[in-house]
């Protein structure tokens, strides 16, 4: 005992506390991870919201050529005569038909590799609470069930907190982008 504390539950409440901070951690590794990748394809060009288009470094502009609805993506696209006669085409793209922007509404929310890292997250959380929930059925002092139901309680909120944010519809993904693009 430590303190009133049975040591078992003080390294059962530190290594739950462990596991969501590593839950934690791979959540934000992954969405900035995400981010980064994203930002590498239109490295250089800058999109203008308010016009809803791009621009490419020599300040050609790359305007929307087509939605695909069902796959959540956009295109933007510069002429390809234009390309054809820039100085950087060799650095930007081999088409000729100009160089192409794929635009993906709400990829990071969509990705299945978001879905991958959230199942694990979540599997951490799920674990951290196994073992608080032992722990409480093990020991019924009131120091330790106080501690242990705490921390059984912050993990379960954020554990809750994640799990609502898992899109397990493909067809309200669809619906959100056919809303942003006033077809709904």
């Amino acid at each position: 005992m430590i303190d009133g504390f049975h040591a078992e539950v003080l390294i059962a409440g530190g290594y739950s506390i462990f596991l969501v901070g590593v839950a934690v951690l791979l959540e934000w590794l992954a969405k900035h991870s995400h981010r980064r990748t994203e930002q590498m394809r239109v490295t250089g060009f800058k999109y203008h919201r308010e016009f809803d288009h791009w621009e490419c470094p020599t300040g050609q502009m790359l305007r929307r050529h087509s939605a695909d609805h069902q796959h959540n993506v956009v295109r933007y696209r510069a002429p390809g005569h234009i390309c054809n006669c820039c100085h950087k085409k060799p650095d930007c793209t081999d088409s000729d038909d100009g160089r192409e922007i794929e635009h993906r509404v709400d990829s990071w929310v969509q990705s299945e590799i978001r879905r991958f890292h959230r199942g694990i997250s979540l599997a951490l959380l799920l674990l951290a609470g196994l073992i608080l929930a032992a722990q409480a059925a093990w020991y019924d002092q009131a120091r330790d069930r106080f501690i242990i139901s705490v921390l059984l309680i912050a993990v379960s909120a954020f554990g809750l907190r994640l799990f609502r944010q898992v899109d397990i519809t493909p067809g309200s993904a669809q619906d959100t982008f056919r809303k942003r693009q006033g077809h709904i």
